[in-house]
């Protein structure tokens, strides 16, 4: 059983464990639950909260953004944010949706099935449109975009941009 669950601050050891087996920074996705303490991991859950709830930009840049849990048969095995909005640096660099598996779960298709209902989500505030930016040399993320439905609108010579309907 596949299902997308919403960040609580009740989250606990098995969605903490699996943050720690996604590489800090990989791809072009930062994982910012990757080399904390526990107790340092659930104030980041409070944080991460609060960002899902905050109306327009904080501190003139950051804007609001809604993290989800891609479990199956019980497990956490990836996950994803939804950035309500676009701000230009947004279009440049992170898009709207952003995702990552754990590795030990990668090349099973979890990965197009997390793209899948994020979109669900991104669609569910109002976003028609969501652009995902993907590094040039993320071949499984370009393949993920694309089965979602995803067009390649243009590219810079690290990244591409891809535009898909959430509709």
């Amino acid at each position: 059983m596949i299902e997308l669950r919403r960040l609580s601050v009740e989250d606990g050891m098995d969605v903490y464990i699996m943050l720690q087996e996604i590489p800090k920074e990989e791809n072009g996705l930062v994982n910012k639950g990757n080399g904390l303490s526990f107790e340092e991991y659930k104030e980041w859950l409070k944080q991460k909260y609060v960002e899902s709830e905050q109306i327009g930009l904080v501190d003139g840049w950051k804007v609001p953004s809604t993290t989800y849990w891609l479990y199956v048969d019980g497990k956490p095995v990836g996950f994803g944010s939804v950035r309500h909005f676009l701000t230009d640096a947004l279009r440049e660099v992170g898009g709207n949706i952003g995702y990552g598996i754990a590795p030990k779960y990668r090349g099973k298709g979890y990965g197009k099935e997390l793209l899948r209902l994020l979109l669900e989500q991104a669609n569910q505030i109002g976003i028609d449109k969501a652009l995902v930016t993907i590094n040039l040399n993320n071949i499984a993320s370009k393949s993920v975009a694309l089965a979602n439905g995803g067009v390649i609108t243009g590219q810079t010579d690290k990244r591409m941009f891809v535009w898909i309907n959430t509709v």
